[in-house]
């Protein structure tokens, strides 16, 4: 059965259209996952479902029966309440049956001369409570407090003592243990750790109710939902199935589209050769087969649809300008406590040259300090860090705090690369998706995710040997984060990242540290890896110092091949180039002018051998690396 439908739904802003006759069905029971590049009107979607806005066009159809819930509408209202009593307040209509059943009982001690009634309003009210929850509901909000990451203090906190993002969780615990029949949750991994968000996709694989979900995170999608949504293209693609199968699907669609699509595009092509052949015969005869012929083409051209080109994305590529020793990073009984929380002791762990290293760990336990203390930006309490010979850090912070938020754009990032021309700063923003005068903003005025994309630019173009990034994918869009993994696995550097993106984790870490209650322990492997071990307590982690014998061996190999992988690329994009720069030269030595110009005929012609010889040059090592 549907709980919610849309026909022929049209969205506009100005003349911005957003997406243009959506439709789609969601039934009773329903996991779905809503993607699309930011901007793309998501958030919008979901406003048109809660009643907040009016479509520009078309009809959605909810079920008469059904109760939809958004967490706007349980934001925090009393900033005066703890923690607890916000989320409580979601059932203020148990705790007002409770009081009357207390009434109830009051009175009904007295013996008064209306006691059956009493009796009888008492036993239909229990009943009530109890069918709706009155008898677990506290036990319900004291798991959901504990699912969210809210300590014991935490949950006795005034709700105005609370961070932007706790807040955000309350709103969120709400609006799970509402009685709405359809939730839409937008972006609700913001601000939960691995852990809540491993808890939230428990809480909503049990969920008995319908929900719908905006989300970045690849791999909560593919845990939650089983039916995909996208908007791209102001068009609106529904599919069964999880994100990793949506975007399987989708690829196969897009392939069968192109294959298509050329055929008939040949198939064109060779029927308009016959219609000009048939015309140098010049015979009455040969006329009403070209007439045919035309129909036939006009046929195929309506049916033809040119298959759509990718929305504009990164181009985003790390390369190590030196390469370092192999000795990375060597760290050496550090500790750091503040007041009497102690966020790590006497740490020693040494990173290598080609590793990547992932460190996790709960909100607050410390983690972002770590990096910062590794980097020199705060002192530890004891002990030290070293880096080994010829290390060249790149650092990407979370906040952006190295972003002089007064400048423009442009200003930016030529301050920093001074050598860089107004021409290759334009060219380089362009690949950032920044163009027109868009790089003249204040960066102030951009939005996180605008912000992350300029600190990973001025990351690439600094060629470090090593990476050190602080949740590098917090603000970006499901496209833009895979293009972020695949310039990491193609990076032949060494990478140390903090980030709470399990998809990201799990595709490229060989090994993840965990920090937690002040220890740090190490884990050789992917993410994947490690949660399954962690049903394997007797093989799950190892004390963090490493020796670099075989493990190290094979991390080397990993990176050589990386590297190979990294060249083939390379090699081919040169040798695209060269191809270019002959086509050119090709097409001036068929000039009549340059026929005639023995003198640039002789030098052009010396370019071309000499191109071609290059060329030759890489397609053998080209050969030699893909043998």
């Amino acid at each position: 059965m549907s709980i919610i439908s849309a026909h022929e739904l049209t969205m506009e802003f100005l003349d911005n259209v957003l997406f243009d006759k959506a439709s789609f069905v969601i039934h009773e029971h329903d996991k779905v996952g809503l993607i699309g590049n930011n901007g793309s009107g998501k958030t919008t979607l979901f406003k048109l479902i809660a009643g907040l806005l009016e479509p520009a066009d078309g009809n959605i159809f909810m079920s008469s029966t059904a109760k939809c819930g958004y967490v706007e509408q349980h934001a925090c209202s009393d900033f005066s309440k703890t923690a607890k009593e916000e989320m409580l307040s979601v059932f203020d209509y148990l705790s007002e049956m409770e009081l009357e059943l207390n009434s109830l009982h009051t009175q009904i001690d007295s013996a008064p001369d209306n006691l059956s009634q009493l009796i009888e309003k008492q036993s239909a009210l229990t009943e009530k409570f109890q069918s709706e929850g009155g008898l677990t509901y506290v036990s319900r909000v004291n798991s959901m407090l504990n699912g969210l990451g809210f300590t014991q203090e935490e949950q006795k906190l005034p709700v105005g003592e609370l961070s932007g993002g706790q807040r955000t969780k309350i709103a969120l615990g709400k609006l799970l243990l509402s009685n709405a029949d359809l939730i839409l949750l937008d972006e609700p991994t913001n601000h939960l750790d691995i852990k809540s968000v491993e808890w939230l996709e428990d809480f909503l694989t049990k969920y008995n109710g319908t929900a719908l979900i905006v989300s970045h995170d690849r791999y909560f999608l593919d845990k939650v939902t089983n039916k995909t949504m996208e908007i791209e293209h102001k068009k609106l693609t529904v599919r069964k199935g999880n994100y990793s199968v949506y975007a399987a699907l989708k690829a196969e669609q897009k392939e069968a589209d192109r294959r298509k699509y050329e055929q008939q595009a040949k198939e064109v092509a060779r029927i308009e050769g016959i219609i000009q052949q048939q015309k140098g015969f010049n015979r009455e005869r040969n006329y009403i087969t070209i007439a045919s012929k035309q129909k036939q083409i006009d046929r195929i051209k309506e049916d033809m649809i040119a298959p759509e080109s990718d929305e504009k994305a990164l181009k985003l590529s790390f390369e190590a300008g030196t390469v370092s020793g192999n000795d990375v990073i060597m760290i050496k009984n550090m500790s750091k406590a503040y007041a009497d929380k102690v966020l790590f002791s006497n740490v020693s762990l040494n990173i290598y040259k080609g590793e990547r290293v992932f460190l996790l760990g709960s909100n607050g336990c410390g983690k972002s300090t770590f990096l910062k203390s590794v980097l020199g930006k705060i002192q530890p309490d004891s002990g030290f860090c070293r880096f080994g010979a010829n290390v060249q850090i790149g650092y990407f912070d979370q906040i952006q705090a190295t972003l002089d938020s007064d400048k423009t754009i442009f200003n930016e990032v030529s301050d920093k690369f001074p050598t860089l021309t107004n021409g290759e700063i334009r060219s380089y923003l362009g690949a950032f998706k920044f163009s027109g005068d868009d790089i003249f903003k204040i960066m102030s005025e951009l939005s996180g995710g605008e912000r992350a994309r300029i600190a990973l630019l001025e990351l690439m173009l600094k060629k470090p040997n090593v990476l050190i990034l602080d949740e590098p994918t917090n603000h970006l869009d499901i496209a833009s984060r895979e293009v972020l993994e695949d310039a990491l696995s193609d990076y032949d550097g060494t990478l140390f990242c903090v980030s709470h993106d399990r998809f990201l984790v799990n595709k490229l870490a060989t090994r993840i540290l965990i920090l937690d209650r002040g220890n740090i322990t190490s884990f050789d492997g992917s993410y994947e890896d490690y949660a399954a071990s962690l049903a394997m307590p007797e093989k799950t982690v190892q004390k963090a110092e490493k020796k670099p014998n075989e493990y190290q061996l094979r991390k080397e190999k990993e990176s050589l091949e990386r590297k190979r992988k990294t060249r083939i690329r390379r090699l081919e994009e040169e040798i695209e180039t060269i191809e270019n720069k002959k086509n050119e030269i090709q097409s001036i030595l068929e000039l009549p002018d340059t026929a005639a110009d023995y003198e640039k005929l002789m030098q052009l012609t010396a370019e071309l051998n000499e191109l071609e010889c290059k060329q030759e040059e890489l397609y053998e090592e080209w050969m030699e690396l893909n043998a």
